[in-house]
């Protein structure tokens, strides 16, 4: 016999087990995923906040956190900018240039991370977890951005999305369809508060040493955040976050809800939040860092809205 089902205030949404299908299409799985539970459930959740991002039309900001192009992904944030799933772009300088690497020609090759490492030392390989890449192509990638940098004015102070908008228009010139070529063939600014802890840092040093000093140039991080906090401002709390990991891109798009409420006159105003907010991330809020904060945290700044629409989802971003 049948128990009638109890009625609680807990008891609200029925769980729906997934139905194993053939074919069935990755949108139709995350749909179904979202009905279940853990992070199955938040990665189907994670793609219907999305989807309101863009049915309700806010300007998408995404950090990309990482060393993610190495494994392959950097092709998905090109077609995220053709089909403008996000708008403005915030990375670390790895991603941002070790998709080159590939672009240019280059490979990446699936290695193990039980490996001799000073064996790959002495090949001239570069070890990413469980990925390896020819030191040789390394070296070639940040040449070509070396190249790139001998072609900019010393006289002006570039913010990082300048500087990236221009190394895009000279990629996309020569072929090389990457990331920031991608982003400039679609008017998609894409800032890098942190752009020397990378081939960027690497590729100045070259031109420092082979001018004897003499190259220059200047990336302005504090032009940089207020040309970040500019675009928040324009448009206020109609602005989505897609967080791919934690660390500098994400705090640098966190801060502008604070940056937009400063006042003419230098006061501070109320936050400008952000409507909608997604995290895919492996920290966890308990070690105290940015990286693992939660969306609940970010109230508290006045970063994120408490009638927002906000998910997290712990799990491995690849």
């Amino acid at each position: 016999m049948r128990r009638e089902k109890r009625i609680t205030p807990y008891f609200i949404r029925k769980l729906e087990s997934v139905e194993v299908k053939v074919p069935k299409k990755i949108s139709e799985l995350l749909s179904e995923m979202a009905r279940t539970g853990f992070q199955g459930r938040k990665l189907g959740e994670v793609v219907d906040v999305w989807e309101m991002m863009l049915k309700d039309d806010v300007v998408i900001l995404f950090g990309f956190a990482g060393s993610m192009s190495t494994t392959g992904q950097w092709k998905i944030v090109n077609w995220l900018i053709e089909k403008r799933f996000v708008d403005v772009i915030v990375s670390t300088g790895a991603n941002i240039s070790e998709d080159i690497l590939e672009a240019m020609g280059g490979t990446y090759w699936q290695g193990c991370h039980l490996v001799d490492d000073e064996d790959l030392a002495r090949h001239k390989i570069d070890r990413f977890y469980d990925v390896f890449a020819d030191e040789y192509e390394y070296e070639e990638m940040e040449s070509l951005i070396a190249s790139f940098m001998e072609t900019l004015n010393p006289e002006y102070k570039y913010s990082s999305a300048e500087f990236l908008y221009l190394l895009g228009k000279y990629l996309s010139g020569i072929g090389v369809k990457s990331i920031v070529a991608k982003a400039y063939e679609n008017n998609v600014p894409v800032f890098c508060p942190a752009i020397v802890d990378s081939a960027y840092g690497i590729a100045y040093i070259v031109n420092r040493r082979r001018s004897g000093g003499r190259f220059s140039i200047t990336i302005d991080q504090m032009k940089d955040f207020e040309q970040l906090v500019e675009i928040k401002r324009r448009f206020g709390g109609n602005t989505g976050v897609i967080y791919i990991g934690g660390g500098v891109p994400k705090d640098f798009i966190q801060l502008t809800a604070i940056g937009a409420s400063i006042t003419e006159e230098g006061r501070y105003g109320p936050p400008v939040p952000h409507k909608y907010a997604i995290q895919i991330t492996t920290d966890a809020p308990h070690w105290g860092g940015l990286s693992g904060c939660t969306f609940e945290e970010a109230i508290s700044w006045g970063k994120e809205s408490r009638a927002g629409k906000n998910v997290q989802c712990y799990c491995d971003a690849t």
